[in-house]
């Protein structure tokens, strides 16, 4: 009997071992072409720019050109799709953004699912968005916006870059936390927003910092604070949200996913150098300036990161009634 079971135990090792090698010398050889990198947004925006960034340090470390594909559309689920169906080889790369979160409860009937069908690499980057609002309007803090926005319930337009983009859920999230009445007012992007924000025509904005940054070092907006926990490097004098709304934080979490089913060799490799890039003081720099902060971890970590984030935001969304447009 103890010869049979350890004559068992060898064959089973020796089956685990056979059906391993593909996938390892698979790993070895990858990649053995261009690597094609799915951006849903268009090009020279802060996404694209990051991703371009990121991309050239991976042509770099692995021999082989990582190509980025812009597939802008459907807040990210035009390049989520094309991604998904993909073959699960490493050679087409998704670039997550807080977008694919939202869009799993925004959406009833996406043709994917984001957390089954993507499989997480690395994320990359943490993203501050900056509350901001008007210079005419009378506060300097987020204790005075409270109060003047309970005093004057209704009588304030929150702009955003559209309807259940990441700088509409912020706001969204700012409002469920604080009871404040605020109207929304959709734009068509951050830009035709910023410009009604700078001519008063609306009077708060929670908005990306790459966007506003330099109206805000210019004293054309007001910063009134961050909405992650931490202070931003890029604004060191501005306080977080959370300072004044226990608990409120609110980013933009971005990374990078392969199409399910992608041999856990290939996104531990991918993973690896990603980190390293997120290491790298030159990237790091740029990074920075582009408002986000370095956010190296384990493709678990990640994992658990896109589920946590697609539960908060799913809570807004159904508390907010928001619905796609």
């Amino acid at each position: 009997m103890k010869l049979h079971r350890r004559r068992l135990l060898s064959l089973v090792a020796g089956i685990t071992a056979v059906s391993a090698a593909p996938r390892l010398a698979a790993a070895e050889n990858y990649p053995s072409r261009p690597v094609c990198l799915v951006v849903g947004f268009p090009s020279g925006q802060s996404a694209d720019i990051s991703a371009r960034l990121l991309g050239q340090w991976l042509s770099e470390r692995l021999a082989q050109p990582f190509v980025i594909d812009n597939r802008p559309g459907a807040s990210n689920s035009v390049a989520t799709e094309f991604v998904v169906h993909a073959a699960p080889d490493g050679n087409t790369l998704l670039w997550i953004s807080t977008s694919n979160y939202i869009n799993a409860t925004l959406y009833q009937d996406l043709p994917y699912n984001f957390i089954r069908d993507i499989e997480p690499v690395a994320s990359n980057t943490r993203s501050p968005l900056v509350m901001v609002v008007n210079p005419a309007l009378p506060v300097t803090t987020v204790p005075e916006f409270i109060a003047y926005a309970k005093a004057n319930p209704g009588s304030l337009n929150m702009a955003s870059g559209g309807n259940g983009n990441s700088t509409h859920m912020a706001g969204e999230l700012f409002k469920m936390m604080t009871a404040v009445d605020m109207i929304h007012v959709p734009y068509r992007g951050s830009a035709p927003a910023l410009i009604d924000l700078l001519a008063g025509r609306v009077q708060v904005m929670f908005d990306l910092m790459a966007s506003s940054i330099a109206y805000i070092k210019a004293g054309k907006l007001r910063a009134l604070a961050v909405t992650t926990a931490a202070r931003s490097d890029a604004l060191p004098d501005v306080p977080p949200v959370g300072d004044y709304v226990p608990g409120y934080e609110a980013s933009a979490v971005g990374g990078i996913g392969a199409p399910r089913g992608t041999s856990v060799e290939i996104v531990d490799l991918l993973n690896r150098q990603i980190n390293a890039g997120l290491a790298d003081p030159t990237i790091r720099l740029r990074l920075t300036e582009l408002g986000g902060t370095p956010l190296p971890g384990s493709p678990a970590d990640f994992r658990t990161l896109i589920a946590s984030e697609t539960e908060k935001w799913g809570k807004v969304i159904k508390f907010a009634g928001i619905k796609p447009t």
